[in-house]
Order: C-alpha cells, then structure tokens, then sequence
C-alpha cells in the first residue's frame, strides 16, 4: 500500500517525488491526483521504501500563536483533547482515521470514499476517531498542515459537524502539495464559508489569532507517539484495513467491504 509517510529525508525525497512527477505529467496518461500518487510511488521505490520514511514530526511552528497558551477545543477527546470523534459514543466499532490535511492520498480517499466513510458512522456501525498530523509540514516545507489543523481545531469548538465539514471542505479543495495555500489563514477562512454557520466571530477571531495553533501541535505529537508510519492509515476495533492499493483509494463498495470483513 501506498501512502504519504512521516521522514528527516525531506529534501531527497522531494526531489525524487518532482522527477517522478514530472515524468508522469509528461506520458499523459492519468490525471493530476492521478499522478501524485504514481510519483510518490516511484519516490518509494527509488528509496527502497524510505521516501516518506518512519521519523520526525513537523517540529515546533515559528508563529508566535504555536508558543501560546494550549487552548483544547471544546467537543475535542481522547488523550489531552488530541482526537475528534464523530458519530454515535456508543456505537458498537471504532474506526480510527489518520490524516495530514496536505496529503494527497488523504485527498484521494476522503474524495473517493469519504461519504460511505461517513454514512456508516451516522447509521451507527461505528463512531469515527480522527487522529490528525502536520509531519507534511517539515517533508515539504510550510506551514499547511499545521495552519488547518489549528484552523479545524476552531471549527471543532463549534461543534462535532463543524469540524467534520470544515475537514471535507479541506480536503475537497486541497491544494497540490507543493503549494502551501493552507498555510494562508484568509484562504482557510474563505473555505470556511462554504460550511452554513461556521463562520461565526468566535471562528474566525481564533482562525486569525491561531489560537488552537498550540493544540494543533499536541496533536501531532500523539500522532508521532503512534505505531503509525504514513498518512492515510484506517484501523477498524485496532485491525489495518487496506484502504489504498497501489496508490489508488479503496471504492465505496470496497471499503464496505473490509468494513464487514471486521464487523461481521
């Protein structure tokens, strides 16, 4: 499987990814999300599976909003308030999902598949616990990542359905990732404004401030705590479901699929 994976080797394999990139743009032959995968691809290979390789978080932000005050957003769970969970608390699974909001196979999946991902937490198969990183940040440098999570961390204080809209709105619009566009708090708050009743004084003063910017990094640092190599991981009651093969997304049917492999 295929994924985007945490690493020190940042600027090597970048330049792999855009040889890689670059030779996939020139056959013609898929489309742009298409093509990322197939050069993060290739970047695996040529390291002998260490171009996202195991190591390194996103460091501690430059801004000044990341050495504030921790701020956890109201409705966040888990350890320290570092994982948002969406759906019915006492439903009878869990499906864990691990995410960088700059990662293009994060995109691919929650494009592809993210509806069905969230028709059976709302019907009640299991609650959705999302575990969020920013390690993009550092492989590629910017400061994406992290500027969303805070950023979500703000639509979270509003409510569980905030946040989750706010996420696929991200993730609907996701820049390439050698752009840094989230790192842009206008741009992020632009976004925002496709999600009816986010937007209120409270989001976007905390938006601009950075005020969850601390939390963001506490978020990360579990995420690095985790046995988790790369980005997009799903885990259903702690078993890996094989959510990306050969960098291409699991279907609809697929994911329903190894969702009842588990669930019977």
């Amino acid at each position: 499987m295929s994924n985007t994976r945490k690493t020190d080797k940042q600027t090597t394999a970048t330049e792999r990814m855009r040889t890689a990139r670059a030779q996939a743009e020139r056959s013609g032959r898929m489309r742009r999300r298409v093509v990322v995968g197939g050069a993060c691809a290739a970047v695996l290979a040529l390291a002998a599976g260490m171009a996202f390789a195991v190591g390194g978080s996103s460091g501690s932000s430059s801004d000044a909003a990341a050495n504030g005050p921790l701020v956890v957003p109201a409705n966040a769970t888990g350890t320290n308030g570092t994982v948002i969970t969406y759906g019915k608390a006492d439903a009878p699974h869990t499906l864990e999902v691990y995410e960088d909001f700059r990662c293009p196979f994060c995109e691919q999946l929650e494009t592809t598949t993210g509806k069905t991902v969230q028709q059976l937490a709302d019907n009640g198969t299991y609650k959705i616990e999302y575990h969020l990183a920013t390690f993009l940040d550092k492989n590629l440098g910017g400061k994406g990542s992290r500027t969303a999570l805070a950023a979500a961390g703000a639509a979270l204080n509003e409510g569980v359905d905030k946040f989750k809209q706010f996420h696929d709105v991200l993730y609907a619009n996701q820049p390439d990732e050698r752009s840094d566009a989230f790192g842009d708090v206008n741009h992020l708050l632009d976004l925002a404004g496709q999600v009816p009743g986010l937007k209120t004084d409270a989001f976007v003063k905390a938006v601009q401030d950075g005020t969850y910017a601390p939390w963001a990094a506490k978020v990360n640092e579990e995420f690095d705590k985790s046995d988790v190599t790369g980005t997009p991981t799903v885990k259903l009651d702690g078993k890996k479901l094989d959510v990306l093969s050969s960098g291409k997304a699991a279907s609809p049917e697929q994911f329903t699929a190894l969702v009842k492999q588990v669930t019977g």
